[in-house]
């Protein structure tokens, strides 16, 4: 009875008309207005993904023809950084081919044990630089105690790039004062010595022949014996 009640109730109500079809561009319209959100969302997580993998392959970045490593206790002043690599450049060459002539300079530069933090700060100090001599990047090393830095990692070769026994943690012949090299220009106020780094596998980041001449522009006129 209810049914056929109702049905006379709305005799006279007529269903609505189906919407029309909607054509191409509405569907699309609609579509994107209910996963915009999702868009942006995946556009954000695209280029995330994109930034870390171009950082990994290098793309966009300059790339170094010569890494110079600074193992100090002290940071570098600015003028003698900017003298140091001034320097390099001129006596080194583009090796890339990108144009130029880039010289990178890493510090790694600890710091008094008894500052607050120390032994926080110098060993993740101590963690770059291992990681840095795993990965055969840095190939000349600046110190202001080449001693610490030879017995600590053995890294410096011979003036002529060869290798030391392996028991010999000696510095003498195979670092050298700045302030002794005329191809530097560098002051005895600097404190510093200069070596290059021995590979003891085929394992290295940059260019060896370019590194070879380099070494010994550096050495030109040097007295070492």
């Amino acid at each position: 009875m209810a049914s056929e009640y109702l049905k006379w109730k709305y005799r006279d109500v007529k269903p609505d008309e189906p919407p029309p079809p909607m054509t191409r561009k509405e569907k699309i319209e609609n579509w994107f207005h209910y996963n915009w959100g999702w868009l942006l969302a995946g556009a954000a997580l695209f280029a995330i993904v994109l930034s870390i993998v171009l950082n990994a392959l290098g793309v966009g970045k300059t790339r170094p023809d010569y890494i110079f490593a600074y193992v100090g206790t002290k940071n570098l002043s600015e003028e003698t950084q900017a003298a140091l690599l001034e320097t390099v450049e001129a006596l080194g060459q583009d090796v890339n081919g990108d144009g130029r002539t880039v010289v990178e300079l890493r510090p790694y530069v600890t710091v008094d044990a008894s500052a607050e933090d120390a032994l926080e700060v110098n060993y993740a100090v101590r963690m770059r630089l291992a990681a840095d001599i795993t990965a055969g990047e840095s190939v000349f090393f600046l110190t202001d105690d080449p001693q610490g830095l030879q017995a600590g990692y053995q890294i410096l070769a011979d003036a002529d790039g060869a290798l030391p026994a392996d028991d010999d943690y000696t510095w003498e012949g195979r670092a050298f004062p700045v302030w002794t090299l005329p191809a530097l220009g560098l002051s005895e106020d600097t404190g510093l010595y200069i070596g290059v780094r021995g590979f003891y596998t085929d394992k290295r980041a940059t260019d060896k022949a370019a590194d070879d001449a380099l070494w010994q522009a550096i050495l030109e006129g040097a007295p070492l014996s």
